[in-house]
């Protein structure tokens, strides 16, 4: 018994309830838990092969939902519950426990927006926010992902669908760039053909597009290329091909007599005693006088 806006008692419960409307109250119970496990069965078997294993498991959550409540509330009716008044008597209720559960419901949506767009399955190798790695599972609140170096990272759908999505899956290549410099004074387009040649070597790179390497500036000691490489998605078979390249790139240029120089200086000491002077050469190279 409640207290309404004109301080009437309100009956939410009236007297009077038998034991069969217990008892009619729970074969309801009974019955909506029955039809809830045939639901889950019925979207399992439904679902085409090629569906994916989230979207069912979505929609079998929304009709599970849907099932319990009408049943709760059909429970309800059979002990003869009021349930307006009784709405009305756990409305305020009801908005502090929405206030509690705002980043679950805010996840909820998230989720819900994540699968009508899927940007990603499971399996797909993505990049979300700050982490590399493939997809395990999607659910409503959040996205579990292995990263290559084998963390197990659960990240919340809200913070997903706020940052940048890459997935890697969609398309069958990527482009890498490994930066190389060349001592001053080299032959640049010579050097330029050496490398390209030794990209074109190395195993596991594309040759549609074919490798290039191009000037990208004059730095403090060398003369820096980007040799741009395309190969296929593999999480650590970018680190492979990296490594490969380098080992390439190196042993072609010592083939080929190009110096790969280290950062070098000038150190000019005074006769008079003065403090030394440190400056670099335009071939990097050390002296003193």
């Amino acid at each position: 018994m409640l207290l309404s806006a004109s301080s009437r008692p309100v009956v939410i419960v009236p007297r009077g309830v038998t034991a069969w409307d217990w008892v009619h109250a729970g074969v309801i119970l009974a019955v909506t838990l029955a039809l809830c496990l045939v639901l889950r069965r019925a979207v399992g078997r439904i679902a085409r092969v090629d569906t994916d294993r989230v979207v069912v498991r979505v929609i079998e959550r929304i009709l599970v939902y849907m099932v319990v409540v009408v049943g709760f509330l059909y429970s309800l009716g059979a002990l003869r519950v009021q349930i307006g008044p009784l709405l009305g008597a756990l409305g305020i209720g009801g908005i502090a426990v929405a206030f509690a559960m705002q980043d679950t419901l805010q996840n909820l949506v998230a989720g819900v927006i994540l699968q009508a767009r899927r940007p990603f399955r499971r399996g797909d190798q993505v990049k979300l926010d700050r982490y590399e790695g493939v997809v395990e599972d999607i659910d409503l609140r959040n996205v579990s992902l292995v990263t290559f170096d084998g963390l197990n990272v659960f990240l919340p759908n809200k913070a997903v669908l706020e940052n940048p999505i890459v997935n890697y899956t969609r398309t069958p290549t990527r482009r890498t760039e490994l930066e190389v410099g060349v001592a001053y004074g080299t032959d640049l387009a010579r050097a330029q053909q050496v490398l390209v040649d030794a990209a074109a070597r190395t195993p596991g790179i594309e040759t549609a597009p074919a490798p290039a390497a191009w000037v990208k500036e004059f730095g403090e000691s060398s003369v820096n290329f980007g040799v741009l490489v395309w190969h296929a998605i593999d999480g650590a078979g970018v680190w492979k091909v990296r490594s490969d390249l380098a080992m390439a790139v190196q042993a072609a240029l010592d083939d080929a007599g190009v110096e790969i120089p280290f950062p070098q200086r000038v150190v000019r000491l005074h006769r008079n005693g003065a403090a030394p002077e440190e400056e670099t050469d335009a071939r990097g190279r050390v002296s003193r006088v």
